[in-house]
């Protein structure tokens, strides 16, 4: 349909005006138009990101006409951002299937010492050297290659049960509980409430200690009688000699400066310091030369020097010595080679340190490497 114009000269029926909403049909208008204010409010005020207080919100204006009504609407609680659930990093417990409960063979290598093969297992050698009585006798110098050794599977005292023996009794040798031996899961008990053990048996002793037997070079007076041959072999010196002039400062010993089998401990009174056949052997200090030669004992090629001041030192296993008897060795002058000789499982410079008759820590007197 076309536009509809009124026609011209007629007069036009009046419009009505539109009746203002009744007093309940404001309210409920101003009730909707103040809520959809807040909520836009409230989302504007997230977006920006402010957490602040939303006091200051306007007041709202009583509807106009008849029947308006002041309508209060609360104010939006203040925002103080969102709680979170902290969780607390765990541990990792998971086994990496190293465990192990049984003890294994070791067959010695040429160059190897206790104290490698320890590290290598990740245990004592201690532990090793107890593991093995009946093959070194409590003394790590005896190690030789080819020899068979018990690497127990933890620190402690790896032990072949004997005819007579008995938990206690033998968690009282060793300085151990008698349960620490029946919950060894590698241990064959069978039943846990009669814990029995036939003879023969080799049982793990978790944390057991056991007992050091070395054979030890005896210190050797500067003056007095000499020293017997048939005691400690045709290294030794006989006659008087004078005191050494030692200064207590001590250099290396050998051209290298770092240690290539046993270390320093209890089984272990010295540094098994690296060197090679052949490789010069230096005097530690000043001091008088009171051995020279072959030693018993496993040391084989050896000289020990006497400095005069309470310190003495011994150095081992050399393939030949240079010093001679009662000769005063300067700081550094080559007494010797480096070698393997004697109980020994590769080259290296057996070197100990004695002071006033006691054995003392090389580590304490040399330099820094």
């Amino acid at each position: 349909m076309g536009e509809q114009v009124p026609v011209s000269g007629q007069p036009q029926p009046e419009r009505p005006a539109p009746a203002p909403p009744d007093g309940r049909a404001g309210r409920i208008l101003w009730a909707v138009a103040a809520g959809l204010a807040a909520t836009a409010l409230l989302l504007a005020q997230r977006a920006s990101g402010g957490r602040g207080s939303f006091q200051n919100l306007p007041t709202p204006i009583p509807v106009s006409g008849d029947g308006g009504a002041q309508i209060d609407v609360p104010a939006p609680a203040e925002v103080h951002g969102y709680a979170a659930i902290q969780r607390q990093a765990a541990p990792n417990t998971t086994r990496t299937g190293t465990d192990r409960y049984q003890a294994v063979a070791y067959t010695v290598e040429y160059g190897d010492s206790l104290f490698s093969i320890a590290q290598t297992f990740r245990i004592q050698p201690e532990s090793l050297l107890w593991a093995n009585e009946e093959v070194l006798g409590g003394r790590p110098d005896l190690l030789e290659p080819g020899m068979h050794l018990n690497v127990p599977p933890t620190d402690g005292v790896y032990y072949r049960w004997r005819e007579g023996d008995t938990l206690e009794a033998v968690a009282e040798k060793f300085s151990a509980e008698a349960a620490a031996i029946i919950d060894w899961p590698g241990n064959p008990i069978a039943d846990l409430t009669n814990p029995s053990i036939p003879p023969g048996v080799w049982v793990m002793i978790p944390g057991g200690i056991g007992e050091f037997q070395q054979w030890v070079f005896p210190d050797i007076a500067s003056a007095g009688q000499g020293v017997s041959n048939e005691l400690l072999g045709a290294g030794a010196c006989s006659g008087d000699f004078p005191a050494g002039n030692g200064s207590g400062i001590f250099v290396w010993p050998s051209p290298i400066h770092s240690v290539v089998g046993n270390d320093y401990w209890d089984g272990h009174r010295a540094l098994d310091i690296a060197s090679g056949e052949g490789i010069g052997v230096y005097a530690a200090d000043n001091g008088v030369v009171l051995f020279s030669g072959w030693a018993t004992g496993g040391y084989g090629y050896m000289v020990y020097i006497d400095h005069g001041n309470g310190y003495s030192t011994l150095y081992a296993h050399l393939s030949q010595v240079s010093a001679q008897c009662g000769q005063l060795a300067a700081k550094g002058q080559v007494i010797g080679t480096g070698g393997s000789t004697g109980n020994s499982s590769g080259p290296h410079l057996h070197f100990e340190v004695r002071f006033q008759g006691g054995f003392l820590n090389p580590w304490q007197v040399l330099p820094p490497p």
